[in-house]
């Protein structure tokens, strides 16, 4: 099953004023602006068109993106270019360590676009950056955000052996709307990713994420697969950490946007059990 493209009309003016953010005028927006420039660095704040890029560069941080700002991929939530990607830009590593230098970073969050035209997915050069970071300061909090690698062992390994202290692997949205929603991905690879992750290093902390604006607009069928993903995701051997990010615009193909409020989901949802 095909996923379709987020739609252009999301990203035009018509848009309900709560959702709207005011332009920056902090002079630490313009300063991460400049370096990120001067660097050479893709961030997913920007190729992503994260609405919250205003808010994290004012603080002086922001999400490294690497490995090019073309992905292989095209998944409808997705604002990433979707294009034949370049080649790997050998000095890119050192580039990224000298970025969480300038930014002060104690925790720097490092994803990158799908690389399927890679043998290795792009995990070789994962491990090059994690080992650029240490090597420029050792005490920085590693967390890498990964793309699934098709769940090959050896790519997580070598992801593994830069020993990240974080490896992330975001699901995204529950098992019925994967086809909708991520390109070429599957529900049950990603979570083998996590499961295998865990098993091939134990003491490192696995994490996950799932957008909740992505699953339902029925409310009620939303909790339930919610909980079910939540016990398959921290299951055991699966994410020691999970991440519900409440998503605004909850369709992808249409520019419809639901507004959402604390009343929405009750009262909480019980605590996943874990090991």
């Amino acid at each position: 099953m095909s996923c379709a493209k987020i739609d252009p009309a999301l990203h035009q003016a018509h848009k309900p004023p709560w959702i709207k953010v005011r332009l920056p005028s902090n002079p630490v927006f313009f300063s991460t602006k400049a370096l990120i420039s001067d660097l050479r660095l893709h961030t997913v704040c920007e190729s992503a068109q994260c609405p919250n890029r205003w808010e994290c560069w004012s603080q002086g941080t922001a999400t490294m993106m690497i490995a090019g700002d073309r992905c292989t991929r095209a998944c409808g939530f997705c604002a990433v270019t979707t294009a034949k990607p370049f080649a790997l830009e050998e000095d890119e590593p050192q580039r990224v360590a000298e970025a969480v230098r300038r930014m002060r970073l104690k925790h720097v969050v490092i994803t990158a676009v799908a690389r399927d035209d890679l043998k290795d997915g792009g995990a070789n050069h994962f491990a090059r950056v994690i080992a650029a970071v240490r090597q420029m300061d050792p005490s920085v909090i590693d967390e890498v955000l990964v793309p699934d690698f098709h769940a090959q062992d050896w790519c997580i390994q070598i992801v593994l052996d830069a020993a990240p202290d974080i490896y992330n692997h975001n699901m995204e949205t529950v098992e019925r709307l994967t086809p909708f929603v991520r390109s070429r991905a599957r529900y049950r690879t990603s979570l083998q990713v996590l499961r295998r992750a865990k098993e091939l290093s134990p003491t490192v902390v696995t994490k996950s994420g799932v957008m909740l604006g992505n699953i339902c607009r029925s409310l009620s069928s939303s909790r339930r697969s919610v909980l079910k993903h939540m016990a398959r995701s921290r299951a055991p051997k699966g994410s020691s950490m999970l991440l519900l990010v409440r998503s605004s615009a909850a369709l992808i193909t249409r520019p419809t946007f639901i507004r959402l409020s604390a009343d929405d989901g009750a009262s909480p949802p019980p605590r996943a059990r874990s090991t």
